[in-house]
Protein backbone atom coordinates (compact mmCIF):
# COMPACT_ATOMS: atom_id res chain seq x y z
CA UNK A 1 0.00 0.00 0.00
CA UNK A 2 1.37 3.39 -0.95
CA UNK A 3 2.31 5.47 2.06
CA UNK A 4 0.87 8.54 0.37
CA UNK A 5 -2.54 6.91 0.71
CA UNK A 6 -2.03 5.51 4.21
CA UNK A 7 -5.46 5.35 5.80
CA UNK A 8 -6.07 6.38 9.42
CA UNK A 9 -7.48 3.85 11.80
CA UNK A 10 -11.06 2.99 10.85
CA UNK A 11 -13.05 2.81 14.08
CA UNK A 12 -15.52 0.43 12.42
CA UNK A 13 -19.02 -0.13 13.72
CA UNK A 14 -19.92 0.93 17.22
CA UNK A 15 -19.23 -1.72 19.83
CA UNK A 16 -20.97 -2.49 23.07
CA UNK A 17 -18.52 -1.41 25.84
CA UNK A 18 -19.72 -4.28 28.00
CA UNK A 19 -18.51 -6.73 25.35
CA UNK A 20 -14.91 -5.41 25.41
CA UNK A 21 -12.40 -7.37 27.42
CA UNK A 22 -10.43 -5.14 29.83
CA UNK A 23 -7.09 -6.90 29.31
CA UNK A 24 -4.42 -5.69 26.90
CA UNK A 25 -2.71 -7.75 24.19
CA UNK A 26 0.77 -6.55 25.21
CA UNK A 27 1.89 -5.81 21.64
CA UNK A 28 4.23 -2.88 21.23
CA UNK A 29 2.54 -1.29 18.23
CA UNK A 30 -0.73 0.44 17.40
CA UNK A 31 -3.82 -1.57 16.49
CA UNK A 32 -3.65 -0.26 12.92
CA UNK A 33 -0.54 -2.35 12.27
CA UNK A 34 -2.02 -5.54 13.69
CA UNK A 35 -3.25 -8.30 11.34
CA UNK A 36 -5.90 -9.19 13.93
CA UNK A 37 -7.37 -5.69 14.09
CA UNK A 38 -10.65 -6.56 12.39
CA UNK A 39 -11.42 -9.54 14.65
CA UNK A 40 -9.85 -8.31 17.91
CA UNK A 41 -12.30 -7.96 20.78
CA UNK A 42 -10.03 -5.96 23.08
CA UNK A 43 -10.52 -2.27 23.75
CA UNK A 44 -8.37 -0.46 21.17
CA UNK A 45 -8.51 2.92 22.84
CA UNK A 46 -7.18 1.44 26.07
CA UNK A 47 -4.35 -0.31 24.20
CA UNK A 48 -3.17 2.79 22.36
CA UNK A 49 -3.31 4.93 25.51
CA UNK A 50 -1.30 2.32 27.43
CA UNK A 51 1.18 2.07 24.58
CA UNK A 52 1.92 5.80 24.50
CA UNK A 53 2.12 6.05 28.28
CA UNK A 54 4.56 3.14 28.44
CA UNK A 55 6.81 4.77 25.82
CA UNK A 56 6.80 8.15 27.57
CA UNK A 57 7.51 6.54 30.93
CA UNK A 58 10.94 5.50 29.65
CA UNK A 59 11.86 8.94 28.26
CA UNK A 60 13.45 11.67 30.36
CA UNK A 61 13.48 15.08 28.67
CA UNK A 62 11.69 15.82 25.39
CA UNK A 63 12.95 18.70 23.23
CA UNK A 64 10.70 19.96 20.43
CA UNK A 65 12.76 21.83 17.81
CA UNK A 66 10.38 24.26 16.17
CA UNK A 67 10.57 26.67 13.26
CA UNK A 68 7.42 28.39 12.12
CA UNK A 69 9.24 29.21 8.87
CA UNK A 70 10.45 26.53 6.47
CA UNK A 71 14.02 26.44 5.22
CA UNK A 72 15.70 27.95 8.28
CA UNK A 73 17.69 24.85 9.27
CA UNK A 74 15.43 23.28 11.88
CA UNK A 75 16.37 19.72 10.86
CA UNK A 76 20.06 20.65 10.92
CA UNK A 77 19.66 22.00 14.45
CA UNK A 78 17.71 18.90 15.53
CA UNK A 79 20.30 16.46 14.21
CA UNK A 80 23.31 18.27 15.65
CA UNK A 81 21.61 18.87 18.98
CA UNK A 82 20.86 15.14 19.24
CA UNK A 83 24.43 14.26 18.25
CA UNK A 84 25.81 16.76 20.75
CA UNK A 85 23.75 15.25 23.55
CA UNK A 86 24.89 11.76 22.55
CA UNK A 87 28.49 12.96 22.63
CA UNK A 88 27.92 13.97 26.25
CA UNK A 89 27.09 10.35 27.05
CA UNK A 90 23.30 10.54 27.06
CA UNK A 91 20.87 8.06 25.50
CA UNK A 92 19.19 10.01 22.71
CA UNK A 93 16.40 9.45 20.21
CA UNK A 94 15.37 11.58 17.23
CA UNK A 95 11.71 11.59 16.24
CA UNK A 96 11.14 13.03 12.78
CA UNK A 97 7.70 14.68 12.92
CA UNK A 98 8.12 16.54 9.62
CA UNK A 99 5.66 14.46 7.60
CA UNK A 100 6.06 16.29 4.30
CA UNK A 101 9.85 16.49 4.51
CA UNK A 102 11.21 13.66 6.67
CA UNK A 103 14.95 14.33 6.34
CA UNK A 104 16.49 12.82 9.47
CA UNK A 105 17.29 9.66 7.52
CA UNK A 106 19.69 11.81 5.47
CA UNK A 107 21.31 13.47 8.48
CA UNK A 108 22.15 10.11 10.04
CA UNK A 109 23.11 8.17 6.92
CA UNK A 110 19.99 5.97 6.82
CA UNK A 111 18.59 6.92 3.41
CA UNK A 112 16.79 3.99 1.80
CA UNK A 113 16.62 1.93 5.00
CA UNK A 114 13.35 0.51 6.23
CA UNK A 115 11.91 -0.44 9.62
CA UNK A 116 10.35 -3.77 10.50
CA UNK A 117 7.34 -4.36 12.67
CA UNK A 118 7.91 -6.69 15.61
CA UNK A 119 6.09 -7.61 18.79
CA UNK A 120 7.61 -4.58 20.52
CA UNK A 121 6.72 -2.19 17.72
CA UNK A 122 8.72 -0.44 15.02
CA UNK A 123 12.45 -0.59 15.66
CA UNK A 124 14.16 2.82 15.19
CA UNK A 125 17.28 2.85 13.06
CA UNK A 126 20.47 2.96 15.12
CA UNK A 127 23.23 5.47 14.32
CA UNK A 128 26.65 4.67 15.79
CA UNK A 129 29.74 6.84 15.52
CA UNK A 130 33.05 7.46 17.25
CA UNK A 131 32.61 9.58 20.33
CA UNK A 132 29.16 8.39 21.39
CA UNK A 133 28.60 5.65 23.95
CA UNK A 134 24.99 4.89 23.04
CA UNK A 135 23.84 4.70 19.40
CA UNK A 136 21.30 7.33 18.44
CA UNK A 137 17.82 5.94 17.75
CA UNK A 138 16.09 7.53 14.76
CA UNK A 139 12.39 7.20 13.93
CA UNK A 140 11.02 8.71 10.74
CA UNK A 141 8.26 8.34 8.18
CA UNK A 142 11.07 8.04 5.63
CA UNK A 143 11.65 4.48 6.85
CA UNK A 144 8.06 3.56 5.99
CA UNK A 145 7.88 5.03 2.48
CA UNK A 146 8.09 2.98 -0.71
CA UNK A 147 10.35 5.60 -2.32
CA UNK A 148 12.16 8.59 -0.88
CA UNK A 149 10.56 10.87 -3.47
CA UNK A 150 7.00 9.79 -2.63
CA UNK A 151 4.92 12.90 -1.85
CA UNK A 152 2.85 12.64 1.29
CA UNK A 153 -0.66 13.90 0.55
CA UNK A 154 -2.49 13.55 3.84
CA UNK A 155 -5.34 15.32 5.50
CA UNK A 156 -5.27 16.17 9.19
CA UNK A 157 -6.77 12.87 10.36
CA UNK A 158 -3.85 10.99 8.79
CA UNK A 159 -1.33 13.34 10.40
CA UNK A 160 -2.99 12.96 13.78
CA UNK A 161 -2.65 9.18 13.55
CA UNK A 162 1.01 9.31 12.53
CA UNK A 163 1.93 11.58 15.45
CA UNK A 164 0.56 8.88 17.75
CA UNK A 165 2.49 6.19 15.85
CA UNK A 166 5.70 8.25 16.07
CA UNK A 167 5.55 8.29 19.87
CA UNK A 168 3.71 5.04 20.57
CA UNK A 169 4.53 2.55 17.83
CA UNK A 170 8.29 3.17 17.62
CA UNK A 171 10.14 1.15 20.25
CA UNK A 172 12.24 3.96 21.70
CA UNK A 173 13.38 2.11 24.79
CA UNK A 174 14.86 4.04 27.72
CA UNK A 175 16.08 7.50 26.67
CA UNK A 176 17.53 10.49 28.50
CA UNK A 177 16.49 12.83 25.67
CA UNK A 178 14.06 12.60 22.78
CA UNK A 179 14.60 15.35 20.20
CA UNK A 180 11.54 15.93 17.99
CA UNK A 181 12.17 17.54 14.60
CA UNK A 182 8.92 19.46 14.15
CA UNK A 183 7.43 20.53 10.81
CA UNK A 184 7.13 24.23 9.99
CA UNK A 185 4.07 26.05 11.23
CA UNK A 186 1.72 25.81 14.18
CA UNK A 187 -0.75 23.38 12.64
CA UNK A 188 -2.09 19.91 13.28
CA UNK A 189 1.19 18.11 14.00
CA UNK A 190 2.30 20.63 16.63
CA UNK A 191 -1.12 20.78 18.28
CA UNK A 192 -1.42 16.99 18.35
CA UNK A 193 2.01 16.48 19.90
CA UNK A 194 1.53 19.33 22.39
CA UNK A 195 -1.68 17.65 23.56
CA UNK A 196 -0.14 14.18 23.55
CA UNK A 197 2.91 15.22 25.58
CA UNK A 198 1.14 17.49 28.05
CA UNK A 199 2.15 16.67 31.60
CA UNK A 200 5.52 15.25 30.61
CA UNK A 201 8.96 16.90 30.65
CA UNK A 202 8.78 18.86 27.41
CA UNK A 203 10.58 22.03 26.31
CA UNK A 204 11.00 23.80 22.98
CA UNK A 205 13.81 25.30 20.95
CA UNK A 206 13.14 27.73 18.13
CA UNK A 207 15.32 27.77 15.02
CA UNK A 208 15.30 30.86 12.82
CA UNK A 209 17.48 33.03 10.62
CA UNK A 210 18.11 36.75 11.16
CA UNK A 211 15.97 37.70 8.15
CA UNK A 212 12.94 39.81 8.94
CA UNK A 213 10.70 37.57 6.84
CA UNK A 214 11.73 34.58 8.97
CA UNK A 215 11.37 36.59 12.16
CA UNK A 216 7.75 37.40 11.33
CA UNK A 217 6.85 33.73 11.50
CA UNK A 218 9.21 32.86 14.35
CA UNK A 219 7.46 35.27 16.70
CA UNK A 220 4.21 33.38 16.07
CA UNK A 221 5.88 30.20 17.36
CA UNK A 222 7.06 32.14 20.43
CA UNK A 223 3.49 33.19 21.11
CA UNK A 224 2.29 29.59 20.68
CA UNK A 225 4.72 28.42 23.36
CA UNK A 226 3.68 31.20 25.70
CA UNK A 227 -0.03 30.50 25.29
CA UNK A 228 0.47 26.73 25.75
CA UNK A 229 2.83 27.36 28.69
CA UNK A 230 5.44 25.29 26.88
CA UNK A 231 8.91 26.16 28.21
CA UNK A 232 10.94 27.83 25.45
CA UNK A 233 14.64 27.39 26.13
CA UNK A 234 15.65 29.97 23.57
CA UNK A 235 16.38 30.71 19.92
CA UNK A 236 19.05 29.18 17.72
CA UNK A 237 20.09 31.67 15.04
CA UNK A 238 21.04 29.71 11.95
CA UNK A 239 22.99 31.11 8.95
CA UNK A 240 24.13 33.84 11.31
CA UNK A 241 27.50 34.55 9.72
CA UNK A 242 30.09 33.53 7.14
CA UNK A 243 33.84 33.07 7.41
CA UNK A 244 35.72 34.03 4.24
CA UNK A 245 37.72 31.01 2.99
CA UNK A 246 40.44 33.33 1.66
CA UNK A 247 41.16 35.88 4.38
CA UNK A 248 39.41 34.28 7.35
CA UNK A 249 37.35 37.39 8.00
CA UNK A 250 33.82 37.02 9.36
CA UNK A 251 30.76 38.89 8.14
CA UNK A 252 26.98 38.59 8.41
CA UNK A 253 24.72 38.00 5.44
CA UNK A 254 21.69 39.41 7.23
CA UNK A 255 21.53 42.35 9.64
CA UNK A 256 20.83 41.16 13.18
CA UNK A 257 19.77 44.25 15.11
CA UNK A 258 16.04 43.76 14.52
CA UNK A 259 16.23 40.12 15.67
CA UNK A 260 17.97 41.04 18.91
CA UNK A 261 15.39 43.76 19.57
CA UNK A 262 12.45 41.44 18.87
CA UNK A 263 13.80 38.68 21.14
CA UNK A 264 14.40 41.18 23.93
CA UNK A 265 10.83 42.42 23.61
CA UNK A 266 9.35 38.92 24.04
CA UNK A 267 11.98 38.03 26.70
CA UNK A 268 13.46 35.07 24.82
CA UNK A 269 17.19 34.32 24.91
CA UNK A 270 19.37 33.78 21.88
CA UNK A 271 21.32 30.63 22.71
CA UNK A 272 23.65 30.36 19.74
CA UNK A 273 24.60 31.77 16.38
CA UNK A 274 25.32 28.99 13.88
CA UNK A 275 27.46 30.03 10.90
CA UNK A 276 26.54 29.41 7.28
CA UNK A 277 29.21 26.81 6.65
CA UNK A 278 30.05 24.48 3.75
CA UNK A 279 31.39 21.93 6.26
CA UNK A 280 28.07 21.91 8.12
CA UNK A 281 26.12 21.43 4.90
CA UNK A 282 28.37 18.70 3.50
CA UNK A 283 28.39 16.82 6.83
CA UNK A 284 24.59 16.79 6.79
CA UNK A 285 24.53 15.48 3.23
CA UNK A 286 27.01 12.70 4.10
CA UNK A 287 25.04 11.62 7.14
CA UNK A 288 27.74 12.75 9.58
CA UNK A 289 26.59 15.51 11.98
CA UNK A 290 29.31 18.11 12.20
CA UNK A 291 29.40 18.04 16.02
CA UNK A 292 30.66 14.46 15.76
CA UNK A 293 32.70 14.72 12.57
CA UNK A 294 34.62 17.82 13.71
CA UNK A 295 33.98 18.27 17.46
CA UNK A 296 36.65 20.94 17.83
CA UNK A 297 35.56 22.95 14.78
CA UNK A 298 33.79 26.30 14.91
CA UNK A 299 30.45 24.77 13.91
CA UNK A 300 30.48 22.24 16.76
CA UNK A 301 31.54 24.96 19.20
CA UNK A 302 28.63 27.09 18.03
CA UNK A 303 26.20 24.28 18.89
CA UNK A 304 27.71 23.75 22.36
CA UNK A 305 25.55 26.37 24.17
CA UNK A 306 22.40 24.78 22.74
CA UNK A 307 23.40 21.36 24.07
CA UNK A 308 24.29 22.84 27.45
CA UNK A 309 20.96 24.68 27.69
CA UNK A 310 19.06 21.42 27.16
CA UNK A 311 21.17 19.56 29.73
CA UNK A 312 20.77 22.37 32.27
CA UNK A 313 17.00 22.42 31.80
CA UNK A 314 16.77 18.65 32.22
CA UNK A 315 18.90 18.76 35.39
CA UNK A 316 16.76 21.53 36.84
CA UNK A 317 13.60 19.54 36.12
CA UNK A 318 15.09 16.45 37.74
CA UNK A 319 16.16 18.38 40.82
CA UNK A 320 12.75 20.01 41.23
CA UNK A 321 10.94 16.67 40.83
CA UNK A 322 13.27 14.97 43.30
CA UNK A 323 12.90 17.76 45.84
CA UNK A 324 9.12 17.64 45.45
CA UNK A 325 9.15 13.88 46.01
CA UNK A 326 11.23 14.27 49.15
CA UNK A 327 8.92 16.96 50.47
CA UNK A 328 5.88 14.77 49.78
CA UNK A 329 7.58 11.81 51.45
CA UNK A 330 8.46 13.90 54.46
CA UNK A 331 4.90 15.21 54.69
CA UNK A 332 3.47 11.69 54.60
CA UNK A 333 5.99 10.42 57.13
CA UNK A 334 5.86 13.52 59.32
CA UNK A 335 4.26 11.84 62.32
CA UNK A 336 6.69 8.93 62.21
CA UNK A 337 9.68 11.29 61.98
CA UNK A 338 8.46 13.38 64.88
CA UNK A 339 7.98 10.25 66.97
CA UNK A 340 11.46 9.02 66.08
CA UNK A 341 13.01 12.39 66.92
CA UNK A 342 11.15 12.46 70.23
CA UNK A 343 12.84 9.19 71.20
CA UNK A 344 16.31 10.50 70.37
CA UNK A 345 18.52 11.79 73.19
CA UNK A 346 17.83 15.45 73.88
CA UNK A 347 21.44 16.42 73.19
CA UNK A 348 21.22 14.91 69.67
CA UNK A 349 17.71 16.04 68.74
CA UNK A 350 18.60 19.53 67.47
CA UNK A 351 21.43 18.17 65.34
CA UNK A 352 19.19 15.49 63.80
CA UNK A 353 16.48 18.04 63.02
CA UNK A 354 19.03 20.29 61.32
CA UNK A 355 20.40 17.41 59.24
CA UNK A 356 16.88 16.43 58.17
CA UNK A 357 16.08 20.02 57.16
CA UNK A 358 19.26 20.19 55.07
CA UNK A 359 18.37 16.91 53.38
CA UNK A 360 14.92 18.16 52.37
CA UNK A 361 16.07 21.61 51.22
CA UNK A 362 19.12 20.58 49.20
CA UNK A 363 18.03 19.79 45.65
CA UNK A 364 19.68 16.53 44.56
CA UNK A 365 21.63 16.33 41.32
CA UNK A 366 20.63 13.88 38.61
CA UNK A 367 22.88 10.91 37.89
CA UNK A 368 25.63 11.38 35.34
CA UNK A 369 24.89 10.14 31.79
CA UNK A 370 27.09 7.08 32.22
CA UNK A 371 25.09 5.84 35.21
CA UNK A 372 22.81 3.79 32.97
CA UNK A 373 25.79 1.75 31.78
CA UNK A 374 27.19 0.94 35.22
Amino acid sequence: MSVSHFSPRDPGPARDPLALAPEDCGRGHACQFCPQEETCGLEKGHHEKRLIESRLAGIGQIIMVMANKGGVGKSTVSANLAAGLAARGYRVGVADADIHGPNQSRFFGCVGERVRLGEQGLAPRAFAADGIAHPLRVGSLAFMMERDDTPIVWRDAYKHDFMHHLIGSFDWGPLDFLVIDMPPGTGNELITLADLLEGHDVAALLATTPQEVALMDSLKAVRFCQERQLPLLGVVENMAGVTCPHCGGEFHLFPRAHLAAALAEVEVDSLAQIPLSPALASGSDRGQPIVLAAPEGPEAQAFAPVVEACVAHARQGFAEAAAHSLQALASEAGDALEAALAQAPAEQRDELEAQLADLLNDAPRPPDPDAATR
